[in-house]
């Protein structure tokens, strides 16, 4: 057996076999595409003035997974797979929304991409933490990246936020 072969042991097989799919790899990592995005949502100002604001989180998380389109195969656990492009520029317009999730929260949160077949926004706090935003709600979707493809990946109902 060749050793690169073997399977990841970071992601279950199906979350593994999406991620490949759609370009992943372990050690894929490009930092200069992650400033590009940052520079991009710090020098972007919302007409009302909301701001994005950037972090050693979100830039590690755009950098390693930025820009990849994910379309998962097969039916979910609980609910549709999520089809995803980790492009942050997705939430460019939602300085506002994301700073108001993130005062809830006592946290920063910044976008890291959308769910292509909704429109929910997927964003990610200062701690790692992953959420998706959509019309009916805000979603918690992990306590990292990881936790989080894998539940869109595979399907798993999120947890909605609620107040207080």
């Amino acid at each position: 057996m060749h050793a690169d072969r073997t399977s990841s042991t970071r992601f279950p097989v199906p979350i593994d076999a999406a991620l490949r799919a759609a370009g992943w790899q372990p050690g894929r990592w490009d930092i200069k595409q992650a400033e590009f995005w940052a520079d991009a949502l710090r020098e972007h100002t919302s007409p009302a003035g909301h701001r994005h604001t950037v972090f050693p989180a979100a830039v590690e998380a755009w950098a390693e997974f930025g820009g990849l389109r994910i379309t998962p195969a097969g039916p979910g656990r609980q609910i549709a797979p999520a089809t995803l492009h980790l492009d942050p520029l997705h939430g460019l317009h939602h300085a506002r929304t994301l700073g108001d999730l993130g005062r809830a929260l006592d946290t920063e949160v910044c976008p890291l991409g959308e769910e292509t077949d909704t429109h929910s926004v997927l964003a990610i706090d200062a701690e790692g933490r992953v959420y998706t935003l959509d019309h009916t709600g805000d979603w918690y979707l992990g306590p990292d990246i990881d936790h989080a493809l894998a539940a869109l990946i595979s399907g798993i109902e999120p947890v909605r936020l609620t107040a207080g």
